[in-house]
């Protein structure tokens, strides 16, 4: 696919300026009232599969219906390089007539970046994303933050990153486009930091895609510091420490938590352990499926 640098030639500054909406300071996107969870299955869980072709993204929607769930984290690593637009148009028909979402899309961001060009590349490279989200229908976009350079501090980069967000929020809301900051490890490491970023960006359309398996410590209040700045979520089912070791994550207890914090989106799986998704992720999804039900009431 296009990289950033001949992105930047071909799309136009207009679109990089686009009007954004005016956000109140401290502005949570978790709105009050009764939370509200749809289930979803993130593309990633099956990896492997769709790297070797064994199956495809329509095939996803078809795995969605049998397993009784709402939508689709499309994780965009194996899009085609070419023919896009017909993909993307096939498969928002064949979500569509199947009673399937697209909520959301998936793609990898470094928005740790001094230089300016950098930063408008960067940016670029984001809104290039929103277009295709626009094409599929999807309301969401998970971005990374990326890694504090060595010779930088991390007050220094959480403002690159802002920076870049502001930009690529512009552009993605007058799409009417989410972005996400992922909690996945680097600049986002720790929810107060990651929180502090998108208080930063102070943007209507620049969130918080909550994984519940990326933080390596006090993980639940961690979480719970993020839920008012929620736009999407992923549910891992393993916990992370920083010491390696690994635990099952308590997703009664996270469901709850969302619940109780008035989350109204998507709560995707996402799996990663090394037993075949074919077996794992169906047992997975009426777990999540299962709670979502007994404590939505």
């Amino acid at each position: 696919m296009m990289d950033r640098r001949d992105l930047l030639k071909t799309m136009s500054l207009a679109a990089l300026a686009a009007p954004a909406v005016a956000a109140a300071p401290g502005d949570k996107l978790v709105q009050p009232g009764k939370g509200r969870i749809r289930t979803a299955i993130c593309a990633y869980s099956y990896r492997d599969a769709l790297a070797k072709k064994t199956l495809t993204y329509e095939g996803l929607v078809d795995l969605a219906v049998e397993h009784g769930i709402d939508g689709l984290d499309l994780t965009v690593y194996w899009f085609p390089e070419t023919g896009v637009e017909s993909f993307l148009l096939s498969l928002r028909r064949k979500a569509y007539l199947a009673g399937v979402e697209l909520p959301s899309i998936a793609i990898r961001t470094d928005c740790c970046r001094k230089n300016p060009e950098d930063q408008k590349r960067e940016a670029a490279w984001i809104s290039r994303w929103v277009d295709v989200a626009d094409r599929l229908g999807a309301g969401h976009i998970r971005v990374f933050g990326g890694n504090v350079p060595k010779d930088a501090t991390e007050d220094a980069a959480a403002a690159w990153v802002a920076e870049i967000l502001k930009r690529a929020g512009d552009y993605a809301g007058s799409k009417g486009v989410f972005l996400g900051l992922e909690n996945h490890g680097g600049i986002t490491l720790y929810a107060k930091r990651l929180v502090s970023i998108v208080e930063a960006v102070n943007h209507p359309w620049v969130g918080i895609n909550l994984d519940t398996g990326n933080f390596n410590s006090d993980h639940y209040s961690q979480l719970e510091m993020c839920l008012p700045y929620a736009v999407s979520s992923q549910f891992k089912v393993s916990l992370r420490f920083a010491d390696g070791h690994r635990e099952d994550c308590d997703w009664d207890r996270c469901v709850q938590m969302f619940l109780k914090a008035g989350y109204k989106g998507y709560v995707a799986l996402e799996y990663e352990e090394r037993e075949d998704p074919a077996v794992a992720v169906p047992r997975h999804l009426k777990t999540i499926r299962d709670l979502v039900r007994k404590h939505s009431g």
